[in-house]
């Protein structure tokens, strides 16, 4: 891999063995020229940063509807944050961060407004056609529904990018070609079984390291920042902290160097620590898986029967009790849970609504509706809402029923 320096030649960096090699990708679905000053990957990651669907992303809920504050994280902002911890951790085990950033900030791509709350919603109302799953949806975005190029719809991501952000969380079919892992009792969702049949993705494997660190920088920022988000929102105390592990300890270290810190301080510096705390045991943890299984190439990484990323046992543990906590306390509060059940509900009456009078869709998602079936005319219609922030859907709710449908 190279980077420009200015005034001089190209600066080299060492990538391990095992890294994704850019110079190795296996190329675009859509094949296009080089570009000379930037890799494969770069151009990727940059493909996705000027996309439709990212900018949607600063209006799309983590946790808290846009409108309760604007200090709570985004979907945006996680993206943000996810492609920082990512690649920390990328250069620490000498990946490619072009690559580890590109699925980091493509990750969310294709959630719906008003974060899970939606996607459930969403899904409930697709159930006769298919179902809607977020990271299918982020496979159409980058491969169907961006419009923005002559030559192709999509971005024209390469295979490795694409690669990553379906199976970021690890295989989909196990060797037999039976759904495993979240899909395991489950059908693929049609969106990704479609593209592989055209462009094999080897969903039978692991991704790469890159990917696989984009997935557990996911996991760490939803930690830290959600501990952040619930202590601003008052959903439970600093105090709650104390008997968590990895967190409490944060926090003890914290008071007892800085005994008079104020509280927006004393929150920073314990997130802070849980957050260097997580990182470091994730290098440490897969240092030492790559000296026990010894890959030698990105393909090493895949055919792998375990992931070469990951959490120690204890840190495993660790972040199942702080997951366990965050769900009862905040995912679960009654103030969440009750703005959730009205998110759903516009949700599932704009479905309804556009269902009942395509006419009320905007005229370039109508299209030929009258020459399609049932099933495509629902797909359409949730690429729609899929694609709307919270924002947006509670305008459109405003306009279709002339009501405000978080407070009524």
């Amino acid at each position: 891999m190279q980077a420009l320096s200015a005034g001089g030649p190209p600066l080299k960096y060492e990538l391990a063995p095992f890294a994704s090699r850019a110079e190795f990708s296996r190329g675009r679905f859509v094949t296009e020229p080089e570009a000379e000053t930037r890799t494969p990957f770069q151009r990727d990651r940059d493909r996705i940063v000027h996309s439709t669907a990212f900018r949607r992303l600063k209006h799309k809920t983590q946790v808290f509807v846009y409108h309760e504050g604007d200090h709570y994280r985004t979907r945006l902002t996680h993206s943000l944050e996810v492609s920082q911890i990512a690649r920390a951790m990328s250069r620490t085990l000498a990946l490619d961060e072009d690559l580890t950033e590109a699925l980091s900030l493509a990750h969310d791509l294709g959630h719906t407004p008003f974060g899970h709350a939606g996607e459930r919603a969403l899904d409930a109302c697709m159930v006769h056609y298919g179902g809607f799953d977020h990271n299918a949806q982020a496979l159409r975005i980058v491969t169907r529904l961006e419009r923005r190029y002559a030559a192709f719809d999509g971005l024209n991501l390469s295979w490795e990018t694409l690669e990553g952000l379906v199976k970021h969380n690890g295989p989909l079919v196990d060797k037999d070609g039976s759904p495993c892992g979240t899909y395991s009792g489950k059908s693929l969702p049609a969106a990704i079984t479609d593209f592989a049949g055209v462009r094999d993705l080897a969903l039978e494997t692991f991704a790469s390291a890159e990917a696989q660190i984009a997935s557990i920088a996911d996991d760490i920022a939803y930690n830290a920042h959600d501990i952040d988000d619930g202590l601003r929102a008052g959903l439970f105390d600093i105090i709650d902290l104390g008997d968590l592990p990895l967190v409490g300890e944060a926090l003890s270290d914290v008071l007892r160097r800085y005994p008079d810190l104020e509280r927006p301080r004393l929150i920073n510096e314990t997130v802070r620590r849980v957050i260097s705390a997580m990182v470091d045991d994730v290098t440490t943890e897969s240092l030492k898986r790559v000296r026990r299984l010894k890959p030698e190439s990105a393909d090493a990484v895949r055919a792998l029967d375990q992931p070469l990323i990951g959490l120690s046992l204890q840190l495993t543990e660790n972040n199942r009790v702080l997951q366990s906590f965050l769900s009862r306390r905040m995912y679960h509060h009654e103030k969440i849970r009750n703005i959730m059940e009205r998110a759903q509900r516009v949700v599932r009456e704009l479905f309804a609504s556009y269902m009942d009078d395509p006419a009320t869709l905007p005229r370039e998602w109508r299209g030929d509706f009258d020459k399609v079936d049932e099933a495509k005319r629902a797909r359409r219609i949730c690429d729609f809402i899929a694609g709307m922030t919270d924002r947006f859907a509670l305008d459109e709710h405003r306009r279709l029923f002339d009501l405000d449908p978080l407070f009524r």
